[in-house]
């Protein structure tokens, strides 16, 4: 099976992880010096890449978690700007639709996972009905839930249907890297303002992501549990710390390509009949064709 890439900021599959222990900033080089490994980073994304989707056996997955103005678009567009986009697909998963709540709660983002030979991009993903609902509860008032589900117990149900379907996909070929994008409180305070004061930004700004930030403490709990629940080697979580952009951006990309890398893959050797078909076009092809 997959084994995840070694990291000091892995988390741990047997339950130890704690959110005060987790940093959201890491003595690294200067911001030059990282910006240039990404870069490179994102070269060699890009060849692994096309091995991917040349061998089409495996697909990649990457769930992206964090607080509002953790950075998870930025890092998104960072991580993949030398990727084909032909062969990649970001999904953004905002408020459920009425349609979605028709279903179980991993069926909007089970629909949009990715086929063998491309990466798969969750921007939020199925983790929301463990992490806003859970310190929201009333909103299973609108989910539509039969009367005999038992709320008491509901957030360790869905978190083992999470960890239940993950090693579904892992074991069919899926390779699955959870980013837990660990921001500060403060950082994310500083990020808010920037929204307001720089006008080019105000159109991301959001009263409610304020409101929010009351229940900091319970959303870490949550992401305590959910992490310590669904890290596990076939699908690990990292919390990466996330106050320093660059930082955080040149170290998903690395994990990436580390995972990617892992896998081995050469491009399919051609076969006697790939030979016979290139000999005969290339004979075709051996006289230039004169302009009319």
């Amino acid at each position: 099976m997959f084994k995840p890439p070694d990291s000091p900021f892995l988390v741990p599959s047997d339950g130890s992880f704690r959110v005060a222990d987790a940093l959201t900033r890491h003595t690294h080089a200067d911001r030059a010096t990282t910006r240039a490994k990404l870069v490179a980073t994102g070269r060699r994304l890009r060849n692994q890449q096309r091995r991917l989707t040349a061998n089409d056996t495996w697909s990649l997955l990457l769930v992206f978690q964090g607080m509002d103005a953790a950075g998870k678009d930025g890092t998104i567009r960072a991580v993949l700007r030398e990727a084909d986009p032909s062969s990649f697909i970001v999904h953004n998963f905002r408020r459920p639709t009425r349609h979605e709540l028709d279903h179980d709660f991993l069926w909007r983002t089970s629909r949009c996972l990715p086929e063998r030979g491309r990466i798969g991009v969750f921007n939020r993903s199925q983790y929301e009905e463990v992490l806003i609902v859970r310190v929201h509860p009333e909103i299973l008032d609108g989910q539509q839930l039969p009367p005999t589900v038992d709320r008491t117990t509901i957030w360790e149900q869905r978190l083992e249907s999470i960890r239940s379907q993950e090693l579904h996909l892992a074991n069919n070929g899926m390779i699955i890297l959870k980013f837990w994008l660990n921001v500060s409180r403060e950082e994310q305070r500083e990020r808010f303002l920037a929204r307001i004061n720089i006008a080019d930004n105000n159109w991301k700004f959001n009263p409610a992501d304020i409101d929010e930030r009351q229940y900091w403490d319970e959303y870490m709990r949550c992401y305590e549990d959910a992490l310590n629940a669904t890290s596990r080697p076939w699908a690990p979580w990292y919390a990466i710390p996330a106050d320093d952009k660059p930082f955080a951006r040149a170290t998903v990309a690395g994990l990436i390509v580390d995972a990617l890398s892992a896998l081995h893959m050469q491009y399919p050797a051609a076969t006697p009949d790939d030979r016979a078909h290139f000999a005969a076009a290339r004979k075709a092809l051996a006289t230039p064709e004169c302009d009319i």
